[in-house]
């Protein structure tokens, strides 16, 4: 028989990630399975059991390759002909690199109500320093996971 989690027995832990030279991509995954509550063995698709992710040095993030200029993430305005291109070099000038890990997380978890209530517990921070060390965050480290995860300069 599977035991389903109640609201009241869920508990949400708290983790930190410093995002200096990781890889927008692999970052994002292990930042949407922490956030959904995949790493969990109570995880349920219908419950929102994840977890709690603070991600500082948010502007030391790194693509590889080519991306950084040619990547696109598109939006429709709801008129004809509105749409609208941007890429990652030119939300950074815009002084926006939190938009790019945001869109690349939210872009992994499901569509929904329950997705826009899971991706409030991600909070992005430039620099160093967060509101968040009351909550002894967890510290994980990337490179540690993998290699591929950091890009070596």
């Amino acid at each position: 028989m599977t035991k389903f989690v109640k609201k009241s027995e869920i508990s949400n832990s708290w983790y930190e990630i410093d995002a200096k030279n990781a890889v927008v991509g692999r970052l994002a995954t292990i930042i949407s399975k922490i956030i959904r509550g995949k790493n969990k063995n109570t995880y349920s698709p219908h419950m929102d059991d994840g977890d709690f992710v603070v991600v500082k040095n948010i502007e030391k993030i790194k693509f590889t390759g080519s991306k950084y200029q040619n990547k696109k993430y598109y939006r429709h305005t709801g008129h004809p002909g509105g749409i609208k291109e941007i890429t990652p070099e030119k939300l950074n000038e815009k002084n926006k690199p939190s938009e790019v890990l945001k869109l690349a997380v939210k872009r992994m978890l499901p569509s929904g109500p329950l997705a826009k209530k899971q991706l409030t517990k991600l909070k992005i921070y430039t620099g160093e320093n967060h509101p968040h060390t009351a909550q002894n965050p967890t510290m994980i480290e990337l490179g540690k996971l993998n290699a591929k995860n950091l890009i070596r300069n």
